[in-house]
């Protein structure tokens, strides 16, 4: 099993994502919190289900939330890393400035 890793640039953008989505609707926060939890589990278990999408990159989306969870692995140390917790609404190209 590999280790989960989350940048702290990926970490800022998901807590500021929880803080605007718990601003528009109470709970709905808490709704994006859990959900990105999950597919990080899911990404743990299986992280090469998700096929690459820019050289060693892959992302899996967020279900029921325009996001998408950046990473990749680091098969040396059992690590995945993850560098973004990106808005699909946002220039595609900054998806990999995190890393």
């Amino acid at each position: 099993m590999h280790t989960l890793l989350v940048l702290e640039a990926a970490r800022q953008e998901w807590f500021k994502a929880v803080d605007y989505y718990e601003f528009k609707q109470k709970g709905l926060g808490e709704r994006f919190l859990k959900a990105v939890v999950e597919h990080l589990e899911i990404v743990t278990k299986t992280p090469k289900h998700y096929k690459k999408i820019k050289k060693e990159y892959r992302q899996i989306s967020i279900k029921q939330f325009p996001f998408l969870i950046i990473y990749r692995i680091n098969e040396s140390n059992k690590t995945i890393v993850i560098i973004s917790i990106f808005h699909s609404k946002r220039h595609p190209k900054t998806k990999f400035r995190n890393d």
